[in-house]
């Protein structure tokens, strides 16, 4: 299973497991890692489950959908490597994925 790593905005970190198929911020809500509000369940209605992706993996992430990037309009310190957590399918490639959860949700 693909391990990611979540670092909060204080720099601790986090590896978990996740499965196929699920996304970073399911990944995030099953391994109670902190920062991950995930208001909406995943719905992409809110920006609760911004994360900021790590230069490495950006590529491999891809860009924000046109939906995704109207509702990063809401979100807290949204920067170019921002994406929400709900709309990143975990699959065999992201083993090893980093990403950052910001200071606070919007």
């Amino acid at each position: 299973m693909p391990k990611i790593t979540y670092i909060d905005h204080e720099g601790t970190a986090r590896t978990v497991e996740g499965e196929l198929g699920s996304t970073v911020m399911e990944t995030a809500i099953k391994n109670d890692v902190p920062g991950i509000e995930a208001e909406c369940g995943g719905a992409c209605a809110c920006a609760t489950c911004h994360v900021h992706v790590d230069t490495a993996w950006r590529e491999t992430v891809g860009e924000p959908s046109p939906m995704e990037e109207d509702m990063l309009d809401f979100g807290y310190d949204v920067q170019p490597d921002s994406r929400l957590s709900c709309q990143i399918k975990v699959t065999a490639e992201l083993d090893g994925l980093v990403v950052r959860t910001p200071e606070r949700q919007a």
